[in-house]
C-alpha cells in the first residue's frame, strides 16, 4: 500500500523539486523524485510499475481482512466461531474505508475549492459503493442471528440473545441503526447528491463500524462458557485516552500530508 501510494506521487514530487525555491527543500524533493525527468521511458516504467502495484493491492485487500477474520473464526468463543467472517470482514473493510474517505474528502473539497476535481459524480458513486457494501454487512448481521438459532448451539443462541437484550444491548442496536438503517437513505438520489447529508451519513457509518468491533470483541468475551469469568468492561481512562490519541496521531499525519504533498495527483 505504501509503495502504491508513493509510486503515484513520483511525477508530482519531481514538479515540486523543479519549483522549490529553497535548496534544502529542492534536495529533499529531488531525492524522493528518484531522478524523474518525464521522458517517455520514465512514463513507460512508471505506468508498468503502477499497474503492477494496483494489481497486487486488489488481492491484498481480500487476503489481509480474510486473515484477520480467521484470527477470530478459528477460536471457539461464541460469536467468533463462524464461517461468515471472511467475506463479512472484507465487505466491512470496504464499507468503512469508503465512509472514511467521504469524511475526509468532503471537508477538504470545500476548504480548498476542489469541486472541479472531486465532482458530484465521484461523491455519488462513492455513496453507491457505500450502500452496496452496507447491504453486504447488514446481510452478515442477519446471518449471525440465523446461525445463532439454526445451529441449535445453546452457547451461540445465548450470545445472540445477550447481544440483543443483555447489558450491552445499547451497543448492538446502535450498531444496527448506524450500519443497517441509516445507509438505506442512500437509495435516494437526492440524498446522494446532498453533500451535507452525505457527510453526516459517513460519520454515522464510521461510528457504526467502531461499534461493530466493540460488539464483536466485548460482548463475545464478557460472558463466555464459564460464569465465573463473566464481567463488565467499561474501558479505563488509559484505554479511552489511547483511543483518542490514535485519532490525534492520524489527523496530525493527515494535515502534514496535505501541507507538504499534493492532495490530488497532478
Amino acid at each position: 500500500s505504501a509503495l502504491f501510494w508513493y509510486t503515484g506521487l513520483i511525477p508530482d514530487l519531481a514538479t515540486f523539486r523543479d519549483r522549490a525555491k529553497h535548496k534544502v527543500t529542492r534536495y529533499i524533493y529531488g531525492a524522493l523524485a528518484l531522478g524523474w525527468r518525464g521522458s517517455a521511458r520514465h512514463w513507460q516504467r512508471y505506468e508498468n510499475a503502477y499497474l503492477l502495484l494496483a494489481g497486487m493491492s486488489t488481492p491484498l485487500v481480500l487476503s489481509v481482512h480474510t486473515v484477520v477474520s480467521f484470527d477470530f473464526s478459528v477460536g471457539i468463543i461464541p460469536g467468533w466461531h463462524t464461517t461468515i467472517f471472511p467475506p463479512y470482514f472484507v465487505a466491512g473493510a470496504i464499507y468503512a474505508g469508503f465512509a472514511m474517505v467521504l469524511t475526509l474528502a468532503i471537508p477538504l473539497r470545500r476548504m480548498f475549492g476542489l469541486e472541479d476535481f472531486i465532482t458530484m459524480r465521484h461523491l455519488e458513486n462513492m455513496a453507491k459503493v457505500t450502500l452496496v457494501t452496507g447491504l453486504m454487512v447488514t446481510y452478515g448481521y442477519a446471518m449471525e442471528i440465523f446461525f445463532g438459532y439454526y445451529s441449535a448451539n445453546q452457547y451461540e443462541k445465548f450470545m445472540i440473545h445477550n447481544r440483543m437484550f443483555g447489558p450491552y444491548a445499547w451497543s448492538y442496536w446502535m450498531l444496527i441503526f448506524c450500519n443497517g438503517i441509516v445507509p438505506q437513505l442512500l437509495w435516494l438520489k437526492k440524498i446522494r447528491l446532498n453533500v451535507a447529508i452525505l457527510f453526516v451519513i459517513s460519520i454515522i457509518v464510521n461510528i457504526g463500524m467502531w461499534l461493530e468491533r466493540y460488539v464483536i470483541i466485548v460482548t463475545s468475551l464478557h460472558r463466555d462458557f464459564l460464569p465465573s469469568s463473566w464481567g463488565m468492561y467499561q474501558g479505563s481512562r488509559y484505554d479511552w485516552s489511547f483511543y483518542l490519541g490514535t485519532m490525534g496521531l492520524f489527523l496530525t499525519l493527515f494535515y502534514l500530508f496535505i501541507r507538504v504533498l499534493p492532495m490530488i495527483a497532478i
